[in-house]
C-alpha cells in the first residue's frame, strides 16, 4: 500500500513526528505486560527465569530491566509510567499485572490466562484504546496452576473460561482509552461497567511510578538520582506532582469519579519487600507492594502518610449495580496553565477529535473493505501498535552485575548469550506479543513490519535499520534472534522485508533509496555470515538448525545428526535462495542510480543459481525427490551417501517462495549486469538452464530468448514442471490445503507417519493439526500440521511472482481433483480467501478461531472481539498458542487489504508489487 497519499490530522501529526518537528510518540503504550519470568530478569545459576523470579514475586520485587502492568502507558525510556490496578475483593492479591502460566506450568507451554483485547489505536498514540475483562468471582490462579499442571499434552489447555469465572457474565468491562490533547499531555479515560445480574463491588487504582533506577549503584547515562512525587495543591482536582532529572516535572491529576466520589491517595515506594521475598529486613518502612498489603491486607502502614514516594495511586471503591458504569478521568502532562480545566469538557472534546482523527486514518487505510473485514483489521493495527514495548536488555551489564547487587553467579559468563557482550537494547520494539513473547524475535519482526508499514512507514524502516545497527548485529554479521539464545538461528527473511517495505510504502520514483541503500550494505555482512556459518561444506546446501520451525522435523535439526552424518536442509537452502533473490532486486534497483551495485547484482544472480542446482542437482546429490516430486532434507553420510527424510511438510514447499521476475527493461538499463549475465548464459550453460524466459507473447523459452525487448526472466528453484508437482501437493485437500489455508505438514501422515530408525528406537513425525503432542523442540509451538500465516503469506507472495512470469501459460487445479483450473494469481485468491475464513463471522456468526466458545459468536459484549493467535487447528480454524501475536498474524490486515481488490481487479492490479518486476 502506497502510504504517502494518506491525510488528515493523524498523517500530519506522523510526518511531522518523523521530521522531529514535535514528539508525538514520546509517550505510548510502551509498557510489557510482563517482564517477570524474562531472560532479562534472570540472575540464576542455571538459566531458569521462570522459577527465578515468578509471577508471585511481581507485585513485591523490584525489577532491573524494566517495568509491567495492565495496558498501561509510559515514555519512550520507561521512566515514568501508569497503569490500573483492580480488586474485587475476591481476589487474594490486588490485579496488577495479567497473569498466565510458565512454560513449566501449562500442558502445552506458557500461556496468558485473561481476557483482554486492543480495540483501537493510532500510530502516533493520539489515541489507544484497550478492554479488560474482569471477573466478579475470586480468580481462579491455583486451579488454572494445578488443572494444567494435571493434564497431558493431549488434553486441552485448561483456560479462565473454563473454571467458570464469566458465567452468568459474573464479570466488569474495564476500558482503558487514552487520547493525547499534546504531545506531553496524555488524557486518561477508564470505564468500568457491571455485566452481570448483581449489584458487585470493585476497587479501581490507577497508578503512577518510577521505574528503580536508583538502587543499582549506576551513574552513568542517567542512573543512580532518585526521583520522587507528592501531593500538590489544586483547586479542582487532586494533583500528583513528579519529578525526575531525567523527564523534568510532570502533573497527574485525578478528578472526582462520575458518581462524584474522591480518591484516596496512596503513596509508597518502589523497593523490592526484602522481607516476604526474601525474609530479611527491608531498607525502607514502604515498599513495592505497599498498595495490595494497603487494599487487599487491610495493612494502614503499608503506604506512606506523608503523601510522598516513587509510586503513587488513586484509589477508588465502587459498589455497581448490574449495568452500571462509572467513569474515571485522569491527565498526565507536562505543567500548564490549563490543568484544572482539562477534565471536564475540554476532556470530551479531545476524545471526540481523536477518535473522529482515527476513524478518518482508518478510512483511508481500509479502503475497499466491508464492515468485518474493517473490524478485524482495525483491531490487528491496534494490536501492532500496542504491542510496542520498551525493551532493555544491555548484555555486558547483565553478565558482570551491578555495583550495588550481588554478583551474578560464576556460570553466567559461561552460559548464555555470552558471546553478545556488544548488545545494547534499549529501544521501542515492535513484539511479536507482550504478554507471551515480550522479547523481539528477528524473523517475527521483520513480517510484523508488512502490515506496519501500511499505518506507520516511518518506524517500520526505523525498526528494520535498528536490528542492523551495530550495537544490534554481531561484529560477525548475525542478527540477533531473541533473549532466550540471541544466537540461535532464524529464517533470513530481513532482507525480503526490507524490500517489501522500500515498495510497498512509496510509488515508484518516490521511493526511499536511502533507507534501500543503508539495509543493503549491513544486509551484505549478514549474508557473509550465513554463507561462512551455514554451508561448513561449501556444496551450495545450507543447514541452519531448527530455523524457527520448532518441531518440524524428526529430530531436532539443531543437533548433531544421527549416524555421524551432516543435515542438508530443503527450508535452509531455499531461504538463501530466497535471500539472493532479495539481494539480487535491492542491486538492481540501487543500480539505477548507482553503476557500483551491478557488481553486486552479478554476484547476486549468480550465486541465486547456483543455489538453485545445488538444490535440483541431477546427478542425485540435490534435495528433489524425482518419486515423490518433492523437495526433502537429506542427511549426508560421511560416505558420500544420501538419506531423503521424506516428511512431506512446509519444509519442501519453502523451496517455492525463491522467485525472482526481472524485466527486459531494468536489465537493458543496466549494461555493465547485462553484459555479464550474457557472458554467464553463454559461458555457463549447465547452470544456465536454471533461467527461464517467456516473451510478451505468452511463448516461454530456454536462454536463447533473453535478447527479446519485451520479455521476462524467471530465476527460480523449481523447473515450471517441478512447480506444477509441487502444487498438485499444495492444493490437494487431503494434503496440504485445509478449508483455512495450507497446512505446516501433509494430512497424509495422520494415516502414514513417517518413521525413522535410530539406535533402536522409532522416531516418528505424524499429522497433529492442533496442539503439540510433545514438549520437544518448541513447548506450545507446533509445525506438525497447524496453520502459520506468515509462512502462507510468502506462498502467496510466491505465486503472484509465478502468475507475473507464466500468466495464464500456467493452469493449476484448485482444489486438485476438483477439475477446477485457475491461473495463479487466483490460486493465490484462494489462498487469501481461506485465510480470512479464520477471523470472519460465518452464517452462524461464529469467527473459526474462537472454536467452540458460544459467547463469542452470541454476545453482543464479546462477538465484535477478535484474538489473533500464533497459529490455527489446521481442520477447524480455532487458535492456538499466543492469543495476542500482533506480532506476525497482523498480516491478516494486509491479506484482507490486498483482497479487497475484488474478483474484477486485472491480474495486473492485483499483483501488489506492481510497476517493476519484483
Amino acid at each position: 500500500m502506497d502510504t504517502s497519499h494518506l491525510s488528515g490530522a493523524e498523517a500530519e501529526r506522523l510526518r511531522g513526528d518523523a521530521q522531529r518537528a514535535h514528539n508525538w510518540k514520546r509517550w505510548g503504550p510502551y509498557l510489557p505486560e510482563r517482564q517477570w519470568g524474562t531472560v532479562r530478569e534472570d540472575y540464576s545459576p542455571d538459566g531458569s527465569c521462570w522459577r527465578y523470579f515468578p509471577h508471585d514475586h511481581a507485585r513485591s520485587r523490584t525489577y532491573r530491566w524494566g517495568e509491567d502492568g495492565l495496558m498501561g502507558w509510559c515514555d519512550r525510556q520507561c521512566r515514568l509510567c501508569f497503569g490500573l490496578a483492580l480488586w474485587n475483593e475476591r481476589d487474594p492479591i490486588l490485579k496488577e499485572r495479567m497473569f498466565g502460566l510458565t512454560g513449566e506450568e501449562g500442558n502445552h507451554g506458557e500461556d496468558v490466562k485473561e481476557h483482554y483485547f486492543y480495540l483501537d489505536g493510532t500510530p502516533t498514540h493520539a489515541l489507544m484504546k484497550g478492554l479488560y475483562k474482569y471477573p466478579q468471582r475470586e480468580f481462579p490462579y491455583e486451579w488454572l496452576v494445578r488443572e494444567n499442571k494435571r493434564r497431558g499434552r493431549a488434553e486441552p489447555e485448561f483456560d479462565l473460561s473454563d473454571t467458570g469465572a464469566f458465567d452468568e457474565a459474573r464479570y466488569f468491562d474495564v476500558s482503558i482509552d487514552y487520547a493525547k490533547r499534546a504531545p506531553d499531555d496524555t488524557l486518561i479515560r477508564i470505564r468500568a461497567v457491571n455485566r452481570g445480574p448483581e449489584a458487585a463491588p470493585l476497587h479501581l487504582l490507577p497508578s503512577l511510578w518510577f521505574r528503580n533506577t536508583w538502587s543499582w549503584g549506576r551513574t552513568d547515562d542517567g542512573w543512580g538520582v532518585k526521583p520522587g512525587m507528592r501531593l500538590a495543591p489544586s483547586s479542582s482536582s487532586t494533583l500528583v506532582r513528579a519529578e525526575t532529572t531525567l523527564l523534568g516535572v510532570y502533573e497527574w491529576h485525578i478528578a472526582p469519579a462520575s458518581d462524584g466520589q474522591q480518591p484516596q491517595m496512596l503513596f509508597t515506594e518502589n523497593e523490592t519487600n526484602f522481607e516476604r521475598v526474601y525474609g530479611t529486613a527491608n531498607p525502607t518502612p514502604f515498599v513495592k507492594d505497599g498498595f495490595h498489603r494497603r487494599v487487599v491486607d487491610g495493612v494502614r502502614t503499608a503506604v506512606n502518610p506523608q503523601g510522598e514516594g516513587t509510586k503513587s495511586a488513586a484509589w477508588f471503591r465502587f459498589v455497581l449495580a448490574p449495568g452500571e458504569q462509572v467513569e474515571l478521568r485522569l491527565r498526565l502532562s507536562a505543567p500548564d496553565r490549563e490543568s484544572d480545566t482539562c477534565l471536564g469538557p475540554e476532556f470530551d472534546r479531545v476524545f471526540r477529535l481523536r477518535e473522529a482523527e482515527a476513524d478518518e486514518f482508518y478510512k483511508q487505510v481500509c479502503e475497499g473493505l466491508g464492515a468485518e473485514e474493517q473490524r478485524v483489521s482495525r483491531q490487528a493495527y491496534a494490536g501492532l501498535l500496542w504491542t510496542k514495548q520498551y525493551y532493555h536488555y544491555v548484555v555486558k551489564d547483565w553478565l558482570h552485575g551491578d555495583p550495588k547487587q550481588p554478583p551474578p553467579p560464576a556460570s553466567r559468563l559461561r552460559g548464555r548469550n555470552i558471546e553478545w557482550d556488544h548488545l545494547f537494547n534499549r529501544d521501542v520494539i515492535s513484539m511479536p506479543d507482550k504478554w507471551e513473547y515480550p522479547w523481539y524475535a528477528a524473523w517475527d519482526l521483520a513480517f510484523q513490519m508488512i502490515p506496519f508499514a501500511d499505518i506507520d512507514p516511518y518506524f517500520t524502516k526505523d525498526q528494520l535499520l535498528l536490528f542492523l545497527r551495530e550495537w544490534y548485529m554481531h561484529p560477525s554479521g548475525q542478527l540477533p534472534a531473541y533473549e532466550f539464545g540471541l544466537s540461535d538461528v532464524n529464517p533470513p527473511v530481513h532482507a525480503w522485508a526490507c524490500w517489501r517495505v522500500y515498495k510497498r510504502t512509496a510509488p515508484s520514483g518516490k521511493r526511499d533509496r536511502l533507507f534501500l541503500s543503508r539495509t543493503f550494505q549491513k544486509l551484505l555482512l549478514n549474508f557473509t555470515w550465513w554463507v561462512n556459518r551455514k554451508d561448513p561444506l561449501g556444496r551450495g546446501l545450507f543447514s541452519g538448525g531448527f530455523l524457527g520451525l520448532d518441531n518440524i522435523g524428526v529430530f531436532d535439526r539443531g543437533m548433531a545428526m544421527p549416524l555421524g552424518g551432516h543435515l542438508e536442509q530443503a527450508d535452509g537452502t531455499a531461504w538463501m535462495a530466497f535471500y539472493c533473490g532479495h539481494m539480487l532486486s535491492m542491486a538492481l534497483e540501487l543500480a539505477r542510480g548507482d553503476v557500483a551495485y551491478e557488481d553486486m547484482a552479478s554476484k547476486f544472480f549468480e550465486h541465486f543459481i547456483e543455489i538453485t542446482d545445488a538444490m535440483n542437482d541431477v546427478a542425485g546429490r540435490g534435495l528433489w525427490h524425482e518419486h515423490d516430486g518433492f523437495y526433502y532434507d537429506q542427511i549426508l553420510l560421511p560416505s558420500g551417501g544420501t538419506i531423503p527424510l521424506q516428511v512431506r511438510s512446509i519444509v519442501g514447499l519453502i523451496p517455492l517462495l525463491a522467485a525472482v521476475v526481472l524485466e527486459q527493461d531494468v536489465i537493458d538499463q543496466l549494461p555493465g549486469f547485462k553484459k555479464r549475465m550474457e557472458w554467464y548464459v553463454e559461458h555457463r550453460a549447465d547452470l544456465a538452464r536454471h533461467v527461464t524466459y517467456l516473451e510478451t507473447d505468452g511463448h516461454a523459452g530456454g536462454a536463447g530468448h533473453y535478447r527479446h525487448q519485451h520479455s521476462h526472466r524467471l530465476l527460480a528453484i523449481p523447473s515450471r514442471d517441478r512447480l506444477q508437482r509441487c502444487l498438485k501437493y499444495l492444493f490437494d485437500e487431503n494434503e496440504f490445503l485445509s478449508p483455512f489455508g495450507v497446512r505446516s505438514l501433509s494430512m497424509v501422515h495422520r494415516d502414514k507417519p513417517y518413521t525413522f530408525k535410530l539406535d533402536g528406537q522409532l522416531l516418528s513425525v505424524d499429522y497433529t493439526p492442533g496442539e503439540s503432542l510433545t514438549s520437544t523442540f518448541g513447548g506450545n509451538s507446533n509445525w506438525r500440521g497447524p496453520i502459520w500465516i506468515p509462512i502462507n503469506y510468502l506462498i502467496i507472495e510466491a505465486l503472484e511472482r509465478y502468475a507475473r512470469f507464466y500468466g495464464d501459460t500456467l493452469l493449476v487445479e484448485v482444489p486438485t481433483g476438483s477439475g477446477r483450473m485457475v491461473n495463479l494469481y487466483q490460486a493465490a485468491a484462494e489462498l487469501r480467501a481461506r485465510l480470512s475464513r479464520l477471523f470472519l463471522p460465518d452464517h452462524d456468526g461464529r469467527r473459526p478461531l474462537h472454536g467452540a466458545e458460544e459467547r463469542f459468536a452470541r454476545d453482543e459484549h464479546w462477538k465484535d472481539l477478535v484474538y489473533f493467535y500464533e497459529h490455527f487447528h489446521a481442520d477447524t480454524g480455532r487458535g492456538l498458542g499466543a492469543a495476542h501475536q500482533t506480532g506476525w498474524t497482523a498480516l491478516i490486515a494486509t491479506i484482507l487489504q490486498d483482497a479487497g481488490l475484488g474478483p474484477q481487479a486485472s491480474s495486473k492490479a492485483a499483483y501488489k508489487w506492481g510497476d517493476d518486476g519484483d
